[in-house]
């Protein structure tokens, strides 16, 4: 376009300065070897222009044939990336309407000569999972981790599908590739959280736990609930195995976490299971001491015996306070009854049963009352266990 402008500000230019030229032709002469031209000046200027503009139209014509011929030669490709795009856009359409098995066949034939392959076969591969085809399943994902960085996409859907079907240790096998840390994305993150919970790898789910928090996958509330129920797990796996285990994993717990109640308990009953019940009552009686949580409470009857009068006492003391806690007066009514004192313990499961009436409260409450004589109680109390099915 300029160079047409060029030309066309030179034929003014002459067209305007033509008559101060008029019967002033000039003289042009060429020689080159043998040949000779000899011409006067504005035919030489006009056969100049004429030139350029037949070099022009050439220079187009050219352009176009070649255009002509690229595009023949590439309006296959072009044919199948169109078919491709057309393909991806109903398998998508598909999958939105949960058709599975147009979605598969269209995201599978988009696939072939599509702009990015990896995302068909990834959506084809969630539609041959929606209907248990797992070796077209498989098949698609194999090709998928064939195109570039789309590895940890195809073995993060591993994950996710081998745990839908209940496979955990092929789940298990594809995480570890991940390696999940704090530098693992979210969706991993949460992927190995459901798993470590599945398998109760509790020893897995500590180690990952400050990732979960870093990246917030838990709020506080649920980090913390978490965080208890992984240490009471690993406490009483340790148990299990032996006393060494059971004291390294209670040191291997923070200072902070080492004087939660619930810790303490785990961890006096596993003492209590290796005949070291005076070091379990101590931790317990310095739970007591303060406001004692339904964890102490529970475990409290496992390790107290009749002649623990010490344990007794602080347990007397709170019920002021606790007199109307379901966790308290069950504790106390299975004291009393370790001790002897069935009257205190009738009272204790009556009041336990008035404030949560369970099936499992009312029969033991039937169940006393029937060693105290007591048969129309225990009828009463059996009727209402009947009730609370």
């Amino acid at each position: 376009m300029i160079r047409v402008l060029i030309y066309l500000v030179i034929i003014l230019a002459g067209a305007c300065l033509s008559p101060l030229f008029a019967g002033k032709t000039g003289y042009v002469y060429i020689a080159f070897l043998d040949w000779q031209l000899e011409t006067n000046l504005l035919f030489a200027v006009m056969a100049l222009i004429i030139f350029f503009a037949l070099l022009q139209l050439l220079e187009w014509l050219l352009v176009t044939v070649l255009n002509l011929v690229l595009s023949s030669r590439y309006l296959p490709r072009r044919w199948r990336r169109n078919a491709a795009r057309k393909y991806t856009l109903t398998g998508a359409l598909a999958l939105a309407e949960e058709d599975w098995p147009a979605a598969e066949k269209a995201m599978q034939k988009g696939a072939e000569a599509g702009e990015l392959p990896a995302l068909n076969y990834l959506a084809a591969a969630r539609a041959a999972q929606r209907q248990f085809k797992n070796e077209e399943r498989d098949d698609y994902l194999n090709k998928a981790a064939q195109l570039p960085l789309a590895t940890q996409a195809v073995t993060t859907t591993r994950v996710r599908y081998y745990m839908q079907q209940g496979e955990l240790e092929k789940a298990r096998e594809q995480l570890d590739k991940l390696q999940p840390s704090s530098k693992s994305k979210a969706p991993v993150l949460q992927l190995a959280l459901e798993l470590y919970q599945s398998q109760l790898d509790w020893q897995a789910l500590k180690l990952l736990l400050p990732a979960l928090r870093k990246k917030q996958i838990l709020d506080n509330e649920e980090y913390e609930l978490l965080n208890q129920r992984v240490n009471n797990a690993l406490l009483a796996q340790a148990a299990l195995r032996s006393e060494q285990e059971l004291e390294k994993c209670w040191h291997w717990l923070s200072r902070q976490e080492r004087s939660q109640q619930a810790n303490m308990a785990q961890y006096a009953l596993g003492l209590a299971s290796f005949n070291r019940r005076d070091e379990a009552l101590k931790l317990l009686n310095k739970a007591l001491k303060k406001e004692p949580c339904a964890s102490v409470l529970e475990v409290l009857p496992k390790v107290f015996e009749a002649q623990d009068s010490e344990t007794l006492k602080l347990l007397k003391n709170l019920e002021p306070k606790l007199e109307n806690h379901a966790d308290y007066q069950h504790c106390m009514a299975q004291i009393h009854e370790l001790c002897r004192e069935f009257s205190l313990a009738r009272a204790a499961w009556e009041r336990l049963c008035h404030l949560l009436p369970r099936k499992e409260y009312w029969l033991a409450l039937a169940r006393l009352q029937e060693q105290l004589a007591d048969h129309q109680g225990a009828f009463n109390s059996y009727k209402q266990a009947a009730k609370s099915d």
